[in-house]
């Protein structure tokens, strides 16, 4: 019979065997599971990081910026109902939802309702006519 090597610690499943020869004979056996630090920065839910770079945080800033774009995302759905349905209603659409996101959340809502209507009158009736 061949002599085991004290050095080596074998663990035997009933598919494999692992050696590791690291662990000696003597290594105790009630630390052998894996343990790991968080490496990654703690994350403050109270504000974005771009909110927290943003040194005018002024909320009224925001609502101007996204009334201008809510009418814009408005004028664009309304163009759609005459004028190339899909293309102008999609602009519409990604327009005020980027309007909502900027505060103008009734003319955003508007200009996506609108631009969704058009499409669907776009696609499934006028083809009828």
């Amino acid at each position: 019979m061949a002599e085991e090597d004290t050095n080596v610690r074998k663990i035997r499943d009933d598919d494999f065997e692992y050696v590791d020869p690291n662990l000696g004979a003597n290594a105790d056996s009630s630390y052998d599971e894996e343990t790991a630090a968080e490496v990654a920065a703690p994350i403050n839910y109270g504000t974005t990081r771009r909110e927290a770079n943003y040194e005018g945080n002024n909320t009224d800033d925001r609502v101007a910026g996204g009334a201008g774009l809510g009418w814009l995302a408005l004028a664009l759905s309304i163009i759609s109902l005459f004028v190339m349905p899909v293309l102008l209603g999609a602009a519409g659409i990604i327009i005020g939802f980027i309007a909502r996101r900027r505060g103008a959340t009734g003319l955003g809502a508007w200009a996506i309702g609108i631009g969704a209507v058009s499409i669907i009158v776009g696609i499934f009736i006028l083809p009828f006519f």
